[in-house]
């Protein structure tokens, strides 16, 4: 089945589908985006999605292109017309379009908004979380705001090239001081040789991800002793386990950074618990 896209008001076949070359999104990255998983018909987490999509537009001072109720309604439809009942969808607005200028253009000019969604097939990840994957460090040499979700992600671009190019799938950044934040793509934690689960605080230099703060929520449940504070590379490579997380993945176990084993080389038994309780404990809206 074709796919649909919405752009600016109009469901498009996804092939057709355009914005103008003025739009500020592809001028400067002048936008925001969200990724949102759909599991088993469900939209997975849809409320913090929206609370964090919010909260982006607000700190580029963007207007929001419709009223969240509407937005609702658009992401629910575009979900429908591309039949995904496993999958993601994608959404980013943008500052709109306008003549080529640094500066915001006048006030009224309407925002852009894309949305895109397409299935996925969930053997792959279940491959993937059943092996492990491998990851490296790289510099962090991104702008001070990553707790905004700017769709200005050519530094987390070419970290990933670089993993895939060393035979990875995730490059893990690392502040000057040695210690880890977070993947170009992805939230990290470690169990630590006590065994408690450390991940590094989101009140600054890293995004607040989603999937995190539910996995927050479903540690809660477990009962497993947590703790956000910073670690080093040297305490991430010496850990029990240590795996990365986000919409589309959930929770991948990490195997081997920086060529390195990390534990005995096989994902660890406290990933998987999370992993097995996450949906129990996420949000879920029928589509």
């Amino acid at each position: 089945m074709p796919r649909i896209a919405y752009v600016n008001g109009r469901y498009v076949p996804h092939a057709n589908a355009m914005v103008h070359i003025e739009d500020r999104g592809y001028q400067f990255a002048d936008g925001v985006y969200e990724v949102c998983e759909i599991r088993h018909g469900y939209i997975v987490d849809l409320t913090r999605h929206l609370n964090r999509l919010e909260r982006s537009l607000g700190e580029l001072r963007i207007a929001w292109p419709m009223s969240r109720n509407a937005l609702t309604r658009v992401i629910r439809e575009t979900v429908r017309r591309n039949r995904v009942r496993n999958g993601l969808f994608y959404l980013q607005v943008t500052r709109g379009v306008a003549r080529r200028d640094h500066v915001f253009p006048v006030e009224g000019t309407p925002s852009s908004l894309v949305i895109t969604a397409k299935s996925t097939d969930p053997s792959v990840i279940a491959k993937k979380n059943a092996t492990g994957i491998k990851a490296i460090t790289v510099a962090d040499n991104r702008w001070d705001r990553v707790d905004i979700k700017s769709v200005g992600l050519l530094p987390n671009t070419l970290a990933r090239q670089q993993a895939k190019e060393a035979g990875a799938q995730e490059a893990i950044y690392v502040d000057a001081d040695g210690m880890v934040k977070e993947g170009a793509a992805t939230n990290v934690w470690i169990v630590d040789r006590d065994g408690t689960l450390v991940t590094r605080p989101a009140d600054h230099g890293i995004l607040r991800g989603i999937t995190r703060t539910t996995l927050i929520d479903v540690v809660a449940k477990l009962g497993v002793k947590i703790e956000e504070r910073k670690f080093s590379v040297a305490e991430m490579l010496a850990a029990r386990e240590v795996f990365i997380t986000a919409a589309t993945s959930i929770c991948f176990p990490v195997v081997s950074i920086d060529a390195q084993t990390i534990a005995n080389g096989h994902p660890g038994s406290v990933s998987l618990k999370i992993r097995e309780a996450f949906f129990d404990v996420a949000e879920k809206i029928a589509i």
